[in-house]
């Protein structure tokens, strides 16, 4: 066929055909979905959002009429982190088609342009190498090979062409997919839908053939509590959506801003996905406090549509249905903890093959680490337990494990671990060598931390009350006060032999905002001018300030 213009009736139906082709490809989305945590369930919100969508969607031949029907219904039907960008990329399609009564293959093309725009607007830190990434170069590299003379179906044929292209780069560009050796699930599931689209124009229709289980709306991942117990590690947090709805009682603020309200939600969380239409906003947050988001939202209105799961048990359950790829034998790995999920994608950056959460809020058994050398799959595994309560553990861990050769450096803080992943030299062939480097970095750190005192103490150099800031270096307590970054300048003061050190890295902890980090460094340039100090977002939901001082 040589189709050169379509109206809201043909979209409807390449639609259908797109869901039909996506439901064929339901299961397998969902198995390759790792990234940001693995919740096993991409396929099957991405098939929920555009079938709810499309059930609700009035049909009419203009396409400005059905698109905003079909925008609508997206919008508040969508589900997970995939479900709400593919409705912004729809939302953005609309934008540009909303006046339109037929369209011709230029404004399609410019309406897809303006879809990817849209849908990188809505995500608060937007993350390349995913279903962003592969809707944004599949048109860009294209449109200027688009005219009048080209037809729909040549269009989403190249459109499809480059996606693909776009789709294999997105191992390379997150360290996640790469090392779980698959694509990113949304972009492969948006492919798939538009692959359906253009089977459709092909006359290739779908939707008879679709599994009749694949129209079941609610279908959900189901979990197995009994893998979520008193002694399981909390690691993932909650997966938070709601749909918002602003009210005008005495009760509610009336001043709702969107750019204000994601402001404030991350202090609590990431993956945020935040989009207002009209008097309703709807909201997709990764969190350890769902109460707080929730109590956040509420001073604004109440709430159309709920949904908190708890992702550790997601996560959990999917480890025992499908056991994570065996690696690769290697020659050198290290395994490190860390205490939050900023930190842990922190220490995978510097080259730690295996990062488990735990620490002070969290403790990591002996089997944890064991399973984690399991995995890594080496014949020299370093590991850094990062805590001093952890040490025991790891190398309790070693002398069970016996096909590999493990060593354990007594990290006891985050920095310490950091420092030595930083003085790893990866291109080494000699092991031992790495490991003294790693050594090195570790022994000439000195770690400075701020935290809030959870009961009275009384010594003879210093005394605190429960609630108050104190700094903490090697376990003792320097000093104590009512602002954390008064407290952090004045333990600085009392680490030995500051003077000569040169370099200050201060991870920032949870709800520390950039404004305080300028602050923060100001001062600590004001007491140690030769210190060049450089900060890292820690995350730590129990260190305010931590450093890393050499």
């Amino acid at each position: 066929m040589n189709t050169r213009k379509i109206n809201g009736l043909h979209m409807e139906k390449m639609l259908r055909n797109g869901l039909a082709n996506l439901c064929l490809y339901e299961k397998e989305l969902n198995s390759l979905n790792v990234f940001p945590v693995a919740d096993g369930d991409t396929g099957t919100n991405m098939r929920i959002t555009l079938e709810s969508s499309l059930r609700a969607a009035k049909s009419t031949a203009s396409m400005g009429a059905y698109l905003r029907s079909l925008t609508d219904a997206m919008l508040y039907g969508a589900r997970g982190n995939s479900g709400v960008i593919l409705s912004q990329i729809f939302r953005g399609i609309f934008a540009a088609l909303s006046r339109c009564g037929g369209v011709n293959v230029i404004e399609m093309r410019n309406a897809l342009i303006s879809g990817y725009k849209t849908a990188y607007s809505a995500v608060v830190r937007p993350v390349e190498g995913t279903i962003l990434t592969v809707s944004r170069e599949g048109i860009e590299y294209i449109k200027s090979q688009i005219d009048r003379n080209t037809t729909f179906e040549e269009l989403l044929n190249l459109y499809i062409v480059e996606m693909r292209r776009s789709l294999a780069r997105t191992p390379e560009i997150l360290p996640q997919l790469k090392e779980a050796d698959v694509v990113d699930s949304g972009a492969m599931g948006y492919i798939v839908i538009v692959e359906g689209m253009l089977r459709y124009l092909n006359g290739d229709v779908l939707t008879d053939s679709v599994p009749e289980e694949a129209h079941r709306t609610n279908t959900q991942f189901t979990a197995d509590v009994s893998l979520f117990n008193e002694n399981t590690v909390f690691a993932s947090g909650y997966c938070v959506e709601f749909i918002l709805q602003l009210m005008c009682g005495k009760q509610y603020s009336r001043n709702f801003n969107i750019n204000r309200f994601i402001n404030d939600l991350q202090d609590y969380g990431g993956s945020i996905v935040a989009v207002q239409n009209g008097k309703r906003v709807k909201v997709h947050i990764h969190t350890f406090k769902p109460a707080r988001v929730l109590s956040l939202a509420q001073e604004f209105g109440e709430f159309v549509t709920c949904k908190v799961e708890n992702m550790q048990l997601q996560h959990n359950s999917l480890i025992k249905e499908k056991p994570a790829p065996a690696r690769k034998r290697t020659e050198f790995a290290v395994i490190s903890v860390a205490d939050s999920e900023r930190m842990r994608i922190v220490l995978h950056d510097l080259g730690s093959a295996y990062v488990i959460m735990g620490g002070a809020k969290m403790s990591v058994s002996v089997q944890d680490f064991v399973e984690a050398i399991k995995t890594v799959n080496a014949d020299n595994v370093v590991i850094l337990p990062n805590n001093g309560n952890l040490v025991g553990a790891a190398r309790q861990a070693k002398e069970l494990y016996k096909d590999s050769s493990v060593t354990v450096l007594d990290t006891h803080t985050i920095p310490q671990g950091y420092s030595a992943l930083a003085m790893d030299i990866v291109d080494e062939k000699d092991c031992n060598v790495r490991i003294r480097q790693m050594k090195m970095g570790m022994n000439g750190v000195e770690t400075l931390s701020v935290t809030t005192a959870g009961k009275d103490y009384h010594s003879e150099d210093v005394s605190c009350s429960a609630g108050m800031q104190i700094a903490v270096s090697d376990g003792k307590l320097l000093c104590a006060g009512d602002e954390a970054e008064t407290v952090f300048c004045d333990g600085l003061k009392l680490i030995p032999d500051v003077d000569e050190m040169e370099t200050c890295i201060v991870f920032r902890g949870e709800g520390k905002g950039e404004e305080l980090e300028e602050k923060l460094e100001k001062r600590i340039a004001g007491l140690f001018p030769m210190l060049e100090v450089s900060f890292v977002d820690g995350g730590s939901t129990l260190y305010k300030w931590t450093a890393a001082i050499s």
